[in-house]
């Protein structure tokens, strides 16, 4: 853990930083699943129809990249409550950027069929939202 606190700076740009990967990170993981399931430039006409009869690593890049989207608007919310309540920079940027790389292993996790593993995974980027929200209610108290 102190490792990861040296290479994170305590200034809210990092948070914001951590913030916009993890927003792009489903659209990277869409890139894999097309990538894998052979999708084609006509299939971007319907490309749920296309998802919908995939299979194998590319089905499991979509649902990855879907659960990605489901998750990041409480790892936002998290983030900028966490910021608007005054939760010291240097916390909210380490579980800001911890929340980033659980949710690359979960994605990795999820592609590669790791399906105890990725469970594992999402519940500690979970956790790390959570943690957000509950550090800013005690600072709130």
């Amino acid at each position: 853990m102190n490792a990861l606190l040296e290479l994170v700076s305590n200034t809210a740009a990092s948070a914001i930083s951590a913030m916009v990967v993890a927003s792009l990170l489903p659209w990277l993981v869409s890139i894999v699943a097309k990538a894998s399931g052979g999708f084609k430039l006509r299939n971007n006409a319907h490309p749920r129809d296309f998802f919908q009869h995939a299979t194998g690593m590319a089905a499991r890049a979509n649902a990855a990249q879907q659960n990605s989207y489901e998750t990041l608007p409480i790892f936002l919310a998290a983030v900028l409550t966490a910021m608007l309540f005054f939760v010291p920079q240097a916390i909210i940027n380490v579980l800001a950027w911890l929340y980033v790389l659980i949710r690359i292993g979960f994605c990795v996790a999820y592609i590669t069929n790791l399906s105890a593993f990725r469970s594992i995974l999402w519940a500690l980027s979970m956790a790390c939202s959570l943690m957000l929200f509950y550090l800013a209610i005690r600072v709130s108290i």
